[in-house]
């Protein structure tokens, strides 16, 4: 099945990655998860470690799972092939999980915005998720923008 990744929300497009920028504005040290065990800090912070994984930027090597080898591409599939939201549990990878439940919000903003905005440049063709295992550029950008997404309403921008 062939994606057309401007059909759908991509943090490779532009106004999507302004929409997202302005959202992360939104939050504050009063923003409080509807769901999920994370404050409003350890998410963003997970969202910078997630965005550097993404870019390539933290000289991690990733092996894909056995469990991803057999079900990360349809699985992958189900979740980018259409406009509905990640569903609220998805369950985080250990390497993403932020054991640290507070420090300066609005650096971990800044730094997120920045990783936001790098992401224009994305160029990361040795990328592989642990569990979908390689992507195309197309998908990783609808990945993106909907992990984003996720994590900005789980708290309410």
């Amino acid at each position: 099945e062939h994606l057309n990744c401007y059909s759908m929300r991509t943090i490779f497009n532009q106004i999507d990655r302004r929409e997202i920028i302005s959202r992360i504005q939104l939050l504050n040290e009063h923003s409080r998860n509807q769901w999920g065990r994370m404050n409003v800090y350890q998410m963003v912070k997970h969202n910078v470690i997630w965005s550097e994984w993404i870019l390539g930027k933290d000289g991690h090597s990733t092996k894909q799972t056995i469990m991803g080898k057999l079900f990360g591409r349809k699985s992958l599939q189900r979740m980018i092939r259409d406009f509905k939201p990640l569903p609220k549990y998805v369950p985080t990878s250990s390497r993403f999980k932020i054991r640290e439940k507070e420090g300066s919000l609005d650096d971990v903003k800044q730094q997120w915005r920045d990783l936001v905005l790098e992401l224009e440049d994305f160029d990361n063709d040795n990328f592989l998720h642990d569990f979908f295992g390689v992507m195309t550029k197309g998908e990783v950008g609808i990945l993106a923008y909907k992990h984003f997404d996720h994590h900005l309403r789980q708290f309410g921008a």
